[in-house]
C-alpha cells in the first residue's frame, strides 16, 4: 500500500480548516490503497518520511517564511532522506495573513533540493479560508494521493 505523509503545523483554527480539508480530500472514498499518515512537524522523523511515497506539507506564513516547525522537520531529516526520496510527488498549503512568497521560496528551494515533484498548484490562504480555499486543499489532498494509487 502506498503512503501519503502529510506534515503540518497547525496552530489556528484557519490551519486546522484547511488541514481537515486536505484531509477529506486525500481519504476520500474513490482513492484507495494509499495509506494517509499525518505528522505535526515537530515530531516528524526521517523514517516517517522514507516510508512516504509522497507528501503533502501545511504550515502558517509566519513573518513571510514558513513556521519554524516545518524548518526544523526539514532540519532534522534532510541529509537522511536526501538521496532516497528523490523524484516523490508532493503539495503544499499555507495560510498567511500578507506575504506568503517567502514561505514559497523556501519550500521550492527544500523540495528542489530534495528533487521532489511538485503535484499540484500551492493552495495559500488569507485571513478565513472561503470555500474556494477549502475545496483547494480538497483537490490537493485528493491529487496526491490519487497519484499515489498507481
Amino acid at each position: 500500500m502506498a503512503r501519503l505523509l502529510i506534515v503540518h503545523h497547525t496552530p489556528s483554527p484557519h490551519c486546522q480548516a484547511m488541514f481537515e480539508s486536505v484531509i477529506a480530500g486525500a481519504t476520500d472514498p474513490e482513492i484507495d490503497g494509499v495509506d494517509v499518515v499525518r505528522r505535526a512537524a515537530l515530531s516528524v522523523s526521517a523514517s516517517d518520511f522514507l516510508d512516504a511515497d509522497g507528501y503533502i506539507l501545511g504550515t502558517p506564513v509566519n513573518l513571510g517564511y514558513i513556521s519554524g516547525a516545518l524548518k526544523h522537520a526539514f532540519d532534522v531529516a534532510y541529509y537522511q532522506i536526501l538521496d532516497s526520496t528523490r523524484g516523490r510527488p508532493f503539495g503544499l498549503y499555507l495560510h498567511g495573513n500578507e506575504g506568503a512568497e517567502g514561505a514559497v521560496t523556501a519550500v521550492d528551494r527544500i523540495t528542489t533540493g530534495l528533487g521532489w515533484d511538485k503535484a499540484h498548484e500551492y493552495v495559500i490562504a488569507s485571513n478565513k479560508p472561503d470555500k474556494v480555499d477549502l475545496d483547494a486543499c480538497w483537490e490537493l489532498g485528493a491529487t496526491v494521493a490519487a497519484r499515489l494509487m498507481g
